[in-house]
């Protein structure tokens, strides 16, 4: 018996070390982008969602090894509760944020002071983004409507979405005759169109900070975020329309 046991462990001594698998909580904007850099391989593993419900996640103890947010507010969240290795953080991409429409109603917009925006929803429409008390982009949008005036009118329209995802989807449903999403989210479907992007100074640029859990600080992490942020990673963020810094 002593030989068999033995000869067993030798064989589980000479097998190869099997890489632990490293897990990368990231806003749901990042999804298409992400799972190209990664492409093929097996020892990692994503959980899209909005950065709030990640951070909380995080925050409750989740096993998450990378958090990549959508803005650096819940980036700030995580840090001031020591829950990020804060010498790992870096903000590489940006994005634009843009109003869509399903593809068949698709007409250009003028986003600017005095538009009739419940005009353009029409009787009953609604617009449709992340909900702006947590969800990054839905912040974004807040922030631009009060900047051109809008909020007022948007604020009783507006359809609160879980994450920008989410919020594209029903517009690509037809669900909402508007939308604001990223212009990067806007670029993966054809069923709907930009009609007008947010003018830059509307709202606070929009960053991508990613940082290193602290609970699951190592190389491999290290090493991970060094490749979700190195030359071939910025490369394919730049094909899917993020501003690469």
């Amino acid at each position: 018996m002593r030989c068999v046991l033995a000869a067993v462990l030798a064989l589980l001594l000479a097998l190869p070390a099997r890489g632990a698998e490293l897990t990368v909580f990231a806003a749901a904007s990042l999804t298409n982008a992400l799972q190209e850099i990664v492409a093929g391989r097996t020892d990692v593993r994503f959980s899209f969602a909005a950065s709030s419900t990640l951070a909380r996640q995080i925050e409750q103890g989740a096993a998450a090894d990378l958090f990549l947010s959508a803005d650096e507010a819940w980036m700030d969240y995580l840090v001031q509760r020591g829950l990020i290795a804060p010498e790992t953080r870096i903000a590489p991409l940006s994005n634009a944020l843009v109003l869509v429409a399903p593809a068949g109603q698709a007409k250009p917009v003028t986003l600017a002071p005095g538009l009739d925006l419940a005009a353009l929803l029409g009787p009953g429409g609604r617009l449709v983004t992340g909900d702006p008390a947590h969800v990054p982009v839905g912040r974004y949008a807040r922030q631009a409507l009060e900047k051109l005036g809008l909020w007022a009118v948007a604020e009783s329209r507006l359809a609160r979405a879980e994450n920008v995802r989410a919020a594209l989807l029903l517009v690509e449903r037809g669900e909402a005759p508007y939308g604001i999403v990223y212009s990067t989210d806007a670029a993966i479907t054809r069923k709907v169109k930009v009609v007008a992007t947010f003018p830059a100074d509307s709202h606070p640029p929009i960053s991508y900070p990613m940082a290193v859990v602290k609970s699951r600080d190592g190389p491999a992490a290290r090493a991970l975020l060094a490749e979700l942020s190195g030359p071939a990673a910025k490369a394919i963020y730049a094909k899917n329309g993020f501003v690469v810094r």
